[in-house]
Parts: structure tokens; sequence; C-alpha cells
């Protein structure tokens, strides 16, 4: 199986929600399922099992999951398939669920059973046509591209007045403060978030540098741990989460100092730690996403890495994960964000030019993360791994995502 999970937002860009958008075939890897295989089962809702062996928490504390549904899968038995809170569960229908009773009557046993409903890709015009439909809708995603939502949201308030409205396919910052300013739309969901800086400088905070200064030293090729340890107790977001990291290795420790805590861990172990939790803070002034985006491609690419033939990358492409937001994170381009932090050739040329050894796993990842299936299957063609690799990779990251944050 494929799945990944894309935010919602509200107005103050925190995440409220993900859609988990799931395909369980590569149909490019086995032709014979676009015939009449690709309602194999289809009878099942793709990505249910993943929330149901992950733990729904895994993939989002204390949020709603939106989950698909089509015109096949509605009539599967959702209970037996997930254990997870139905209010925490939102079933997003498709285009392929029509007004018809048989489908209306389906919605309403599960609104019953305290499901949420939620409805996509219908236009203005299709709304007389699903007014039953829609009366029993808790979220309707609005396409800004392809609707004219001012008619849409006049209409879904007038008429049903009870349904929150979303804004989908949202990928400027203008787009999402005009429709903020506009008001009128519960969550968003589109690339606004992570719009890199492509041009100008801004300064630096100063937190940042110390910030920086401590990466630019765990990463050269033989560093200093003591030395490491001593900028750490400079802060003391750092020094708690070091102590955390070490007594979640050690039981009854017995730690003296932050250099005896620094040297428990080692100094490959206490690299990588830096690494994620220097990102972490780096992040702390972004929207929550930021920081959970960098720490899982950092943790895929690792896992891509035997994937595609290159363990012996694994430490360099989790680097690479780890700062393909830099630009974000700095409010620089990435030309000139990589210019205040060490890394190597191959992670420049990389995330500046996407070209050298390691672009080819971060082009996976970002398709992967667009749930662009089409693509991401023809990737797998070409380097000849099978899907069960790539949901496994992922599968691990958001585990490890999870046990580090104690999710």
């Amino acid at each position: 199986m494929l799945a990944t999970l894309i935010p919602l937002f509200d107005e103050t860009v925190t995440v409220r929600a993900y859609s988990l958008f799931a395909q369980k075939k590569n149909y490019l890897l086995t032709p014979s399922l676009l015939g009449t295989g690709m309602n194999d089962g289809a009878a099942t809702v793709a990505g249910l099992d993943l929330i149901e062996s992950m733990g729904i928490e895994t993939l989002s504390t204390d949020k709603e999951v939106f989950v698909e549904i089509n015109n096949i899968s509605i009539f599967s038995d959702i209970n037996a398939q997930c254990n997870a809170p139905h209010e925490r569960l939102v079933l997003l229908a498709d285009s392929t669920i029509k007004p018809e009773p048989m489908y209306i009557n389906r919605l309403k046993e599960l609104k019953k059973m305290r499901y949420k409903i939620a409805v996509r890709k219908l236009s203005a015009d299709q709304f007389e046509a699903y007014h039953e439909v829609l009366l029993l809708m808790d979220y309707i995603l609005l396409d800004q591209k392809k609707t004219d939502l001012d008619k849409a949201k006049n209409h879904l308030r007038k008429l049903y007045p009870s349904i929150r409205i979303c804004a989908v396919n949202v990928d400027s910052q203008e787009d999402f403060d005009r429709l903020k300013n506009d008001g009128g739309y519960e969550l968003y969901e589109g690339h606004f978030f992570r719009v890199p800086i492509t041009k100008g400088l801004k300064e630096v905070a100063p937190l940042k540098s110390n910030y920086i200064e401590l990466l630019n030293l765990v990463n050269d090729s033989d560093f200093d741990l003591t030395k490491a340890a001593d900028v750490i107790g400079r802060d003391t977001a750092l020094v708690i989460s070091l102590l955390q990291m070490v007594n979640r290795m050690s039981v009854n420790s017995g730690i003296t100092s932050i250099r005896h805590a620094a040297a428990m861990l080692g100094q490959k172990e206490l690299k990588k730690w830096i690494n994620t939790a220097v990102t972490k803070e780096l992040c702390a002034d972004k929207p929550n996403e930021i920081t959970r985006l960098s720490l899982l491609r950092a943790k895929y690419a690792e896992n891509l890495a035997p994937v595609f033939g290159m363990a012996g990358f694994a430490s360099e492409l989790f680097l690479m994960g780890l700062f393909s937001i830099l630009d974000l994170i700095l409010d620089q381009p990435m030309a000139e964000a990589l210019k205040l932090v060490k890394v190597s050739k191959n992670i420049e040329d990389a995330l500046v030019n996407q070209t050298g050894e390691l672009a080819p796993v971060l082009e996976f990842i970002y398709q992967y993360e667009a749930a662009s299936w089409q693509e991401v299957s023809r990737l797998m063609v070409l380097k000849q791994f099978d899907i069960a690799q790539t949901y496994d990779a992922y599968t691990r990251s958001l585990q490890w995502y999870r046990d580090l944050f104690g999710a």
C-alpha cells in the first residue's frame, strides 16, 4: 500500500486535521489490475489498516483524520476495519457516491455510528442535485482554483449552515491571506505554509545563530563532544531534551553533568540527536507542521537508503531531509541558507540544484508527500523496488516520529 498524510490548518496555521490518502496497488507494476482487477479489495477503506496497525495517535494526536471512501467501500464494515474512535474519523466521500437513496441511507447509518462525513469535488452547480447528501455533511472541501468560492460559500451558508467549509489547493501565502480575510472557512489545505523564500535576505535571529553554531560543530567530520555539550548547556530547552533522551536510553543513569549526558549518548548518537533537536528548536516560530515535515523527511530518506541501493549514504540522506526546509526555517533562499551550515556537496546539490546522487531520493519523497501516486509508481518501476518496501519505510518513519515526541 501507498499512504501519506496531508495537513489541514486553521486560520492561525495550526494543524487541526490530516487527510490520509492511500492507494493499495501499484498499477504500473501490476498492469493486469487496470481492468476489473482494480476493484480487488475495493470493499475495504484504503488507509484504515494503517490507522488500525499504528494507532490513530501516531498519525494525529487529538486531531481528526479524513479517510477516503468510494461507492464500494462505503458499504464495508468500517467498525471491523478500524477501532479508532468514530468521532476522530471523517469519512471523505468522492464523486462516485451519488445523491441516490442507497448512498443517502448508508450515509445516515454512518452518521448514527458517530462517524463524521465530508464531501469533495462538488461544484456549486451540483449543490441542488446533492441536496440530500449535503444535509448530512459535516465538512465540504472546495477547490479554490476550480470553484467560485464566494458563490459556493453564500449558497452553503444559506441552506446548510452547519457545514464546515474547507478551502483546498491553497498554494500561496497570498491566497491563504485573501481567503482568511474573506472569512467563513474552517480549514485550509495546500502548500501555502511551506512556500520557500526565493529572493532577498532576512537577518537570522540571535538564538537561531546559536543553534546554527551547534549544527556546524557536530557536522564536522570529528567534532569535540565536550565542546558540543558546553554549547548545549546554553539553552534550557536543549538541556531538558538531552536529559529526556538519555533517561529513555538508560534507567537510573545518575547523570552528573551535561558533559556526562553527552558522553552517555556517544558521538554518533549525540550528532543525530542534536540535528533533530536543534531543527525542532529552529522551527519554534514556524507552523508546527514544519517541524514534523522536516523530521519525517529526514527519517523517510534514511529509511529509503537501502531501497535505493544507497545504504552507505543513510546518514547523509537523513541530514538532507532534515535541511530540506532550511529556507523556511531561516527565511532565506536555500542557496543562502546552506551557506550558514556545513553540509556536503551531495546535500547542497540535491537541495539547491536537484542534482547529484541524493536528488532521486528527495524527488521521490516530494512526490510521495503529495500523494502523486502515478508518479510514485513510475519511479518505483524505474528504480525496481516494490510497494511494500516504500510503505514499510514510511510507516517506520511515522513510528520513529511518534516515539521521538511521545505522541
